[in-house]
C-alpha cells in the first residue's frame, strides 16, 4: 500500500485539483438538474446534503482515478 504522503503528492499535483473541480461542477450541475431540478424550478425544498454530496462524489471519483493511474505508472517506472 502506498504511503500518504506518496498519495497526497499525486493528488495535489500538476493541476489535479483544477481538473477534478471542473470535472465536479459539470457533473454534479447535470446529477443536481436530474435528481432535484423539480424542486428547484418549483422552488421547493432542496435536500442540501444530497447537493453537496452530488458535486463531492465526481470530485472524488476524479482524483481517485487519476491517482490510480499516477500510481500504475510510478510502478512501472521503478521496474
Amino acid at each position: 500500500m502506498p504511503r500518504m504522503e506518496t498519495l497526497w503528492t499525486f493528488a495535489t499535483a500538476e493541476g489535479l485539483p483544477r481538473r477534478a473541480c471542473t470535472v465536479a461542477v459539470v457533473v454534479g450541475t447535470v446529477l443536481n438538474i436530474i435528481n432535484q431540478g423539480d424542486m428547484i424550478i418549483s422552488g421547493g425544498t432542496i435536500n442540501w446534503l444530497k447537493l453537496l454530496l452530488t458535486y463531492l462524489v465526481p470530485y472524488g471519483v476524479c482524483t481517485y482515478g487519476a491517482v490510480s493511474a499516477q500510481l500504475v505508472q510510478s510502478k512501472k517506472m521503478t521496474r
